[in-house]
């Protein structure tokens, strides 16, 4: 028995790298830090929010790479000394991506009360109907 993936079925043609971003989007899926939400905030908008208490502003970059959002943190370092008798606040670097489908851009970005807010917005591409000429196949004699 022969295993049809997704990519590979005979109706969806151009789809091949669609597998592999479903395996790039499982392999990111097992992080777990920091935790985020994403909304709908309307129908062709999503607000993706991610929990960065302690993180200021130049500790985080966001970027878009390849159709991925990366979003990075990375405190500095503490130079002060302090003796901390007990550490449970997370101080550790993170990335985070997400796969943005065709159309999906970054609109922008904010950083409030310890919440970083990316939003995004879908454009609709215009429905396009194409009337293509047929040919004829006969041999010249």
């Amino acid at each position: 028995m022969t295993k049809l993936s997704l990519g590979s079925h005979p109706y969806l043609l151009g789809f091949e790298q669609l597998e592999r971003l479903v395996e790039r989007t499982a392999k990111t899926a097992a992080e777990g830090y920091p935790p985020f939400n994403i909304e709908a905030t309307s129908e062709n908008a999503y607000r993706i929010t991610l929990a960065v208490a302690g993180f200021r502003e130049e500790d985080l970059s966001i970027t878009v790479e390849d159709r991925q959002l990366v979003i990075r943190g990375r405190q500095a370092e503490d130079a002060g000394e302090r003796v901390f008798l007990h550490r449970g606040i997370a101080a550790r670097a993170f990335q985070r991506s997400f796969v943005l489908a065709d159309g999906v851009e970054v609109a922008g970005a904010s950083l409030e009360n310890g919440l970083l807010h990316v939003d995004l917005k879908r454009s609709v591409p215009e429905a396009v109907v194409q009337t293509i000429a047929i040919r004829s196949a006969r041999k010249k004699v």
